[in-house]
Formats: structure tokens, C-alpha cells, sequence
């Protein structure tokens, strides 16, 4: 307890100091909201311009009697502190670290935004909706920055940037750079949720919207759930959840949570599909592993 009391602290004497919004979010809230806000206003200097502070769940260390470290159970609900940064290469950025010791964190990017920053390096003129391209004048040029984000160098680059903020100054108000050398501390990086789109920019909006339609219709009558079960290869994986769990949800759906939107979606479990327009002549095909546990693949 009186590591994350120094923690925040520290947190707010910093934030004082340089004029860094720090605002405590309840439960419910739309933090993504906020933080759009906050960014319309940004003037694109590098660094941290707002940190949003809300409770979950985290892992915490005990003493026991016997001066034995253990797992608190069942899991708190502790402090969680999400950094939002503007970074020169990667565009808004978050971190999101608990208060507590061992300090697990989350780093979460947008490779929209990384091509967006690589696209006004490049001079290439486009237009955005969202985290979207919807308006691209050279397509031609803009598909390497598109492709540079599956090249295998990706890795170095995903993991510099969480270098760069991570220590400091995310870690750095629990643990001082001295404090951090002295014991070691270092994090490992993992994928843990993972989404991939696909753009399709027709020339014609009415086109899009009769192809779509069509799809729709003819999808939803031929992906029944056993043959969505096979072909996500469910039935060759682990299939033990609980009975409330949402790696029990099977079903193809079509949503409209506007008038002018259709949204086809294929939940397998935790894997989703979705399908979409956006704007007035794109379509996206959106892949979300929101636990890549789920996949049981290694």
C-alpha cells in the first residue's frame, strides 16, 4: 500500500508541475472519449499530455504471517493509470500501468496512426475518418507504409517504442531509474489483443452498399455454427469454459446501430469478425482476438 500511495504521489506532484491533466474516471465512463477530447486539443509536442485514472482488477503481493509474498485473493480492484502520449513516430499511444507492485502494464498502438505519421513524412495527402483512411490522393505510395506494418522488423519497432515511455516516466513514479538498475526490474513485451482491418475504397458508394447488402444475406444463410465451428478449427482445441463465459458465444448477427450503418459480425468465442461501411464509399473487414489465450496455438 504505501508503494502505490507513493506512486500516485508522485504522479500528481509531476503532473502539477507541467500542467498534465489528471483526471480520476468512474466506473462507466467512456475513457476514449475523454482522451479524443483531450487530443483534439493537443498541439503534437512529443510526450505525455494526460493521464485518466480508474479502478480494476490487478494482480497484488501480500506478506503473510510466515513473511511469505503471495497473491492476494481474490483480485483487487486497484488504481490503474492510463498515460496518453503523443509520440513522433507512432502518433497517440497509451500505457496503461496498475499501482501496484509487480506494476503489470499495457502498451496500446495504433498502426493507423503510425501510418498517418509516415504519410505527412512522405507528403502523401489523405484524408481520415476515425482510425481509417478514407480519402488517399496516391494509393500507390501510401500501400508500403500499409505493408511496412507486417514486415518482421515490426517487432524491434513495437518494442522501442515501449522502451521509449515505459521506464519513463510511466514506471518512474514507483520506481526511480537508480531504483530500477538496483533491482533489475525489466518488462517483457507479449501480443495480447490483437486487431487487423482490411479497406476497401470502391469508386461508387451506391455499388458498395448493393455489394455489401448481398454479402450479408449470403453469408448469413450459409455460415451455420457448425460449419463456423470448423472452419475457426474449434473443434479441434480446448473447449472447457464456464457456463457464463464469453468463450461460449457462437453466432453470426447483423447489428444497425445507426440507420445508415449495417454491421455484419461472426462471433467464435472470443474471435470476432466484423464487417462494415464507413464513410461514404469505404468498407472494412475488421479481426479481433481480444485474448490470443483463446487461439491455443502458442
Amino acid at each position: 500500500m504505501r508503494m502505490a500511495g507513493r506512486f500516485s504521489r508522485r504522479l500528481r506532484a509531476f503532473a502539477q508541475a507541467r500542467g498534465i491533466p489528471v483526471i480520476e474516471c468512474k466506473r462507466g465512463e467512456r475513457k476514449h472519449e475523454i482522451a479524443e477530447e483531450h487530443l483534439a486539443r493537443h498541439t503534437g509536442q512529443p510526450g505525455l499530455f494526460l493521464i485518466l485514472i480508474g479502478k480494476a482488477q490487478a494482480p497484488v503481493w501480500e506478506a503473510t504471517g510466515q513473511h511469505h509474498l503471495e497473491w492476494k485473493k481474490p483480485m483487487p480492484y486497484v488504481n490503474h493509470y492510463s498515460f496518453h502520449i503523443w509520440d513522433p513516430e507512432w502518433g497517440h499511444l497509451t500505457i496503461k500501468i496498475s499501482g501496484h507492485p509487480p506494476f503489470p502494464a499495457q502498451v496500446i498502438l495504433n498502426g493507423q496512426e503510425d501510418g498517418a505519421c509516415q504519410a505527412l513524412r512522405k507528403k502523401i495527402a489523405f484524408k481520415q475518418e476515425g482510425n481509417c483512411f478514407t480519402q488517399v490522393q496516391d494509393a500507390a505510395a501510401l500501400a508500403p507504409v500499409a505493408d511496412s506494418l507486417s514486415e518482421e522488423r515490426m517487432i524491434g519497432r513495437l518494442s522501442g517504442v515501449a522502451e521509449r515511455w515505459i521506464y519513463t516516466p510511466c514506471l518512474g513514479f514507483a520506481l526511480s531509474r537508480e531504483e530500477q538498475e538496483r533491482s533489475e526490474f525489466h518488462y517483457q513485451y507479449s501480443v495480447d489483443q490483437g486487431e487487423y482491418s482490411r479497406n476497401l475504397l470502391l469508386q461508387r458508394g451506391a455499388r458498395m452498399e448493393q455489394m455489401f447488402q448481398a454479402m450479408v444475406d449470403r453469408s448469413r444463410a450459409s455460415l451455420g455454427i457448425e460449419r463456423l465451428k470448423t472452419i475457426l478449427g474449434y473443434k479441434r482445441r480446448p473447449t472447457v469454459h464456464r457456463k457464463d463465459s464469453a468463450a461460449r458465444r457462437w453466432q453470426v448477427v447483423v447489428e444497425k446501430p445507426t440507420y445508415d450503418l449495417t454491421v455484419f459480425k461472426v462471433l467464435g468465442g472470443r474471435l470476432t469478425l466484423k464487417v462494415y461501411t464507413k464513410g461514404e464509399r469505404l468498407l472494412r473487414l475488421e479481426a479481433l482476438v481480444p485474448n490470443r489465450e483463446e487461439l491455443h496455438c502458442g
